[in-house]
């Protein structure tokens, strides 16, 4: 078992002289810094300062003018951070270097609300005193190129060459072609305490997937996080570049950051969703946890599609749904129920897109589910067979980042699942997002409006 002791003195021991820590900003960025072994002890009880405009600019850096957390307004101070030592992993790539994540608190020790980590920490306190054990993973589509930055943005972002050519998902001979790469991604993720429980090509060119092995939802939310970075590091060591947007191109499916979930007894040992009495071994607490999504998920959609670019992934016929729907082992539908065994029955929500912040994914995911089991709701949508597109029983997911916002920020629903605070800042971040983009001209505008108009 390690324990406290034996992690510092691995980090005393290690000859680099230094340790990487790091923090999740609201768009599930990492942000982080090498500080010294020294300086690290000395603030490993205490916590470190991290300048509070990790909460203040968007991915880009561009400090946000419409939040009130922070700004020019605070003068930008330093925010403390908790290093949360449980995270300890070495990093394969960087001769073995220590590593920890971090979580954002106030300057009284008390959780600071905006804070993903601290958020989804607090819905898993909700869902441990319903005496719940929350068993979370989540799996990845992302496109990887044959770019480095600098080609990057030579060509603007356009004509990148994708890995591989073609359509050929499950390919045994793409796998192969580009096998050194792949088996960089499988064991170096191990080692970095990232379990795969599968990787292979995903129809499109030069597409991969990759299921994260369960665990218990924190971690799962460590791993998803670590995941994305540690995928984009590894690529580059290879001479590529990665992405997780959510849509690439108008001509091809998009990626998916599919969530897995299932609660399990306090002790762990028992699946709740399990039930053999029903004829499709679903529990009535399986039932009212879907019923809870069903219902609470349209009031807080940018949680699960949080950019512009979400909503380019979220069209019929896209291998992405589009309606507010449940089904049994149904891809069509936004909730893949999986009443498997008694070990394996779970619940997808397949809405959720590779672009997400894992902790806030999850964390909406399981406030969802509880919303529905503490309002014993019952599952009185029928459970679709076959196209799930033209199911609009219980309505469409919001089309727009700019619908959706609005919708979440003016929710007394979403307040409740995750505090008004939280939802204050979350709500403005996003609506910075879209008044960024009212200001961009596309390609698609160029191309439509240049000759003609």
């Amino acid at each position: 078992m390690t324990t406290t002791q034996s992690i510092l003195e691995a980090v005393k021991s290690h000859p680099a002289g230094k340790v990487k820590i790091a923090v999740c900003d609201m768009d599930g960025i990492l942000r982080g810094k090498y500080i010294s072994t020294e300086k690290f002890l000395s603030v490993v009880s205490s916590g470190v300062g991290f300048c509070d405009v990790v909460f203040g600019w968007d991915m880009v850096d561009q400090a946000y003018d419409n939040v009130s957390f922070t700004g020019w307004h605070t003068g930008y101070p330093d925010a403390k951070v908790e290093i949360r030592l449980e995270t300890f992993r070495s990093i394969p790539w960087e001769n073995d270097l220590p590593f920890f994540l971090g979580k954002f608190v106030k300057a009284s020790g008390r959780p600071l609300e905006i804070c993903p980590v601290q958020l989804l920490q607090t819905v898993i306190t909700k869902a441990k005193r319903s005496g719940f054990t929350a068993q979370f993973s989540q799996e990845f589509e992302w496109f990887n190129f044959l770019e480095t930055p600098e080609t990057f943005y030579q060509k603007g972002g356009r004509g990148l060459t994708p890995l591989t050519p073609g359509m050929f998902g499950y390919s045994i001979l793409r796998s192969t072609e580009k096998n050194a790469y792949l088996s960089s991604l499988f064991n170096d993720l191990a080692k970095f305490q990232i379990p795969l429980e599968g990787l292979h090509t995903e129809t499109g060119p030069g597409v991969y997937e990759a299921a994260i092995q369960y665990a218990d939802i924190l971690t799962s939310a460590d791993r998803a996080v670590l995941f994305k970075t540690s995928v984009k590091e590894i690529a580059r060591l290879n001479g590529l570049m990665a992405t997780f947007m959510a849509k690439i191109s108008e001509q091809l499916p998009g990626c998916s950051g599919h969530v897995h979930q299932s609660l399990w007894d306090s002790s762990g040992k028992k699946n709740l969703f399990y039930d053999t009495k029903d004829i499709n071994n679903m529990s009535g607490l399986m039932k009212s946890y879907i019923a809870g999504q069903l219902y609470c998920l349209p009031h807080i959609l940018p949680m699960v599609a949080p950019t512009i670019n979400s909503y380019k992934r979220l069209v019929e016929g896209a291998w992405a749904p589009t309606t507010v729907t449940w089904g049994i082992d149904n891809r069509t539908v936004a909730l893949r129920a999986l009443p498997g065994g008694s070990n394996s029955s779970r619940l997808e929500t397949r809405v959720v897109g590779s672009d997400t912040n894992p902790y806030l994914a999850m964390a909406a995911c399981l406030a969802s589910g509880l919303y529905g089991i503490q309002h014993n709701m019952k599952l009185n949508q029928s459970a679709v067979i076959g196209n799930g597109y033209q199911d609009m029983s219980n309505g469409r997911f919001p089309n727009s980042l700019s619908t959706a916002t609005s919708i979440m920020k003016e929710s007394s629903l979403a307040k409740e699942l995750l505090g008004k605070t939280f939802v204050q800042h979350f709500t403005e971040t996003r609506e910075w997002e879209v008044k960024q983009y009212a200001k961009a001209v596309t390609d698609w505008e160029t191309r439509r409006y240049f000759e003609i108009i």
